[in-house]
Order: structure tokens, then C-alpha cells, then sequence
């Protein structure tokens, strides 16, 4: 490494650290923009690749498509070769911006007066080939119910059970009808990075490929201080934002 290479490491969320140079990353010129690293689209590209491989003309459902991860999954997906991709979030404004920015054919708004498994079904008249879950809950169930026949579920999220307020983030209870999986074939599989090592580096290959070419979009906002990390943390956990979150340093 030399004086002025950018690298990452793992200490946290700080201004300063002084770090072996064992623990710093590279991260060379792959990505156009240093932010990009930030970017949440290893999981669901790998998801996508590794366990849920998409298929030409496959009709994908992402959950919480308005997240870090959700807007480059539908994107992703896309690219992938995916024919129909619709999204779920829980802001009408949200919704607009997934199909006017990020390309999504449709989205499903989370509670609104009609049951969500009714509105999947507008969406998704078809039926889903493939759904990449960041929630959980009546999402995951609903998406059981309009899948149709050898679907692929890829799982990257509980935020259902991660967020709520009754619980400590350990857990995400739901209820699913395991008798639709069997006659279905419906796979149902938790992705990890930890048991994909190849897939970092193959993801950014392709997104700054993608990014250069303008194929796809880095959506994201930036909170400058470190100081005010903590509100930043709470505005993600709220919803208030579109995309990522990053927290920028100062000078």
C-alpha cells in the first residue's frame, strides 16, 4: 500500500483509526465513485446468482425494494435477465420512485385497507418465479401463495422481526403454509456471505461495469459527521430514507 490509497477496514464508525496494515483493504479503482463500496448489493447479487439463479424472463419480487438492498436487488435482477420485476414498500412516494428511477414494472404498498396478498395479486397476476426477502412476515407468507410452480425464495432479511419493537432483533416469527412448498416445489433458502467468498469480487466487477455504463443507479443519501451518526441510524431504521445511508466525514 502506499501514502493516500483509500482502504477499508472493519473498526467501526470513527474519524481516525490506526490500523495494521493487515487489516486495510485496497479497494483500488473497480468502482468510479469510493461511496459505491458502501453500496448493499453484494447480498442480493449473490442471492440472486448463487440461490435463486434468475432465469430469462423470470417475474422477480423484492421486499422492502425502497432500502439499501432493495434498490439495487430489483435492479440487479433486471440485468440478470429477469422479464417482470415488481417491488413492496410502505410510502407512496417510494413507490413512484421505483418505477420512474429504478426501472420496477410495479409495487405493492404494505398496509393499505386491502389484505397484502390481495394486492401481490394485481401485481403479480402470473404468479413470482422468484422472490428476494428483505422482510419477512405477511410478505414472505403472501409471496408462498403467489408463487408459481419450482420458485426460488432467496432470504437476505427478517426486517419484520429485526425492527420491531417488541423484540430484540434476534428473531422473526412467521407463519407460512409449508403445504404450498411441497406441492410447489418451492425452494426456500437464507443467503450468507460468509458461504459465498467468491461473490464480493465478482460483484464489484460487474457494478462498476454497470455503474460506468450507466446500467445502474447507486441510490443513496449522505448525512455529513460522524456526529450525527446516531440520527442518521434512526432515520434508516424509520424508513425516512430512499436507498442507503452514509454517514460522511468532514473535511
Amino acid at each position: 500500500m502506499r501514502p493516500g490509497e483509500l482502504v477499508s477496514h472493519m473498526l467501526g464508525w470513527r474519524e481516525y483509526a490506526l490500523v495494521a496494515a493487515a487489516g486495510c483493504t485496497p479497494l483500488g479503482d473497480a468502482l468510479p465513485d469510493p461511496v459505491a463500496h458502501l453500496a448493499q448489493g453484494s447480498a442480493p447479487y449473490g442471492a440472486l446468482t448463487r440461490l435463486a439463479a434468475i432465469r430469462p424472463g423470470d417475474s422477480v419480487l423484492v421486499t422492502g425494494a425502497a432500502g439499501a438492498v432493495g434498490t439495487l436487488a430489483g435492479q440487479t435482477a433486471r440485468l440478470l435477465g429477469a422479464g417482470r420485476v415488481i417491488g413492496t414498500t410502505g410510502s407512496p412516494d417510494k413507490a413512484e420512485r421505483l418505477v420512474a428511477e429504478l426501472g420496477y414494472d410495479a409495487v405493492v404498498l404494505r398496509g393499505a385497507a386491502r389484505p397484502f396478498a390481495e394486492r401481490l395479486a394485481g401485481a403479480a397476476p402470473g404468479g413470482i418465479d422468484v422472490l428476494l426477502d428483505t422482510v419477512g412476515g405477511e410478505q414472505l407468507a403472501a409471496a408462498v401463495g403467489a408463487a408459481r410452480q419450482g420458485a426460488r425464495f432467496a432470504l437476505v432479511g427478517a426486517l419484520s422481526g429485526q425492527l420491531a419493537a417488541g423484540r430484540a432483533g434476534g428473531s422473526a416469527p412467521v407463519e407460512i403454509d409449508a403445504f404450498r412448498l411441497v406441492v410447489k416445489g418451492i425452494s426456500l433458502r437464507g443467503y450468507s456471505g460468509a458461504d459465498h467468498p467468491d461473490v464480493e469480487e465478482e460483484w464489484t466487477g460487474r457494478f462498476g461495469a454497470w455503474l460506468r455504463a450507466g446500467d445502474i443507479r447507486f441510490p443513496h443519501v449522505r448525512i455529513p459527521g460522524i456526529d450525527s451518526a446516531p440520527r442518521a441510524l434512526q432515520e434508516l431504521v424509520e424508513g425516512r430514507h430512499f436507498g442507503a445511508v452514509v454517514v460522511e466525514l468532514r473535511g
